[in-house]
């Protein structure tokens, strides 16, 4: 196989993940082109083989997208809803409303912590502020400067992770559920034509959370080519490759 189009949400994160992809399929003399999808569009372009390589879906929440003969490989990194606040704030050990005035979330996150709210009242009295995905950590700089106690509830990978802005915040009963799977979705046609030792590789790779927040980070707040981060994160300049 020569040629493979690479299809991924038109995030950062994304982003970063599907070019960190490309250096695997690059190293196995594979042309790589990328096709920057909406939400609403990755099942209709993946059954009409628009695309060779989905980059990535979050498992099992997306399992309903995968196209017959598709092949859905790989363990690229482990999305969950996380709870931090402000490390300014200190030491936040307990889900209290005492520790914080106000509530965050990201889109991302917002069903999570609408589930998780059931089971903590004195936190659903708070006020609840939702903020996009690429606009947390500004407004988390926002929030120490003038010294807001708030909470978060945010997914990680995500740059804010990467930063020293937020402190996790256990939550042992996992009220914002359990860990997913970033997982790649690799069309019945692609598969066909694909060689194993690719299928294998690819199958075999692992980025982590960590990585991926850093990659968040360099694309999305340092403003880096998605492809040089991806660069730096194969050449063990993004942080360090056991990480």
């Amino acid at each position: 196989m020569t040629q493979m189009i690479i299809g991924h949400l038109y995030t950062a994160l994304h982003a970063g993940c599907a070019s960190a992809v490309a250096r695997v399929l690059e190293a196995h003399d594979v042309e790589v082109d990328f096709l920057d999808l909406d939400p609403d569009d990755i099942s209709e372009t993946l059954e009409s083989g628009e695309v060779d390589l989905l980059v990535s879906a979050w498992f099992p929440r997306d399992e309903g997208i995968v196209p017959a003969g598709a092949r859905v490989i790989g363990n690229l990194y482990q999305p969950r809803a996380t709870f931090a606040a402000l490390s300014a704030l200190g030491a936040v050990n307990t889900l209290s409303a005492a520790h914080v005035e106000r509530l965050l979330v990201t889109e991302e996150a917002r069903d999570a912590l609408d589930g998780a709210l059931k089971r903590l009242p004195a936190l659903s009295s708070l006020p609840l502020e939702v903020v996009g995905e690429a606009a947390l950590l500004g407004r988390l700089e926002k929030a120490k400067a003038n010294g807001e106690k708030v909470l978060v509830a945010a997914m990680q990978p995500h740059a804010v992770f990467h930063s020293n802005i937020v402190t996790l915040v256990d939550d042992p009963e996992e009220l914002l559920g359990g860990e997913l799977s970033a997982r790649m979705i690799l069309t019945g046609p692609a598969a066909a034509r694909a060689d194993s030792d690719l299928i294998d590789e690819l199958s075999e790779m692992m980025l982590g959370n960590k990585v991926m927040s850093a990659l968040d980070y360099a694309i999305g707040v340092e403003e880096q080519d998605p492809e040089e981060a991806a660069e730096s994160w194969q050449r063990g300049r993004l942080i360090p490759r056991d990480a």
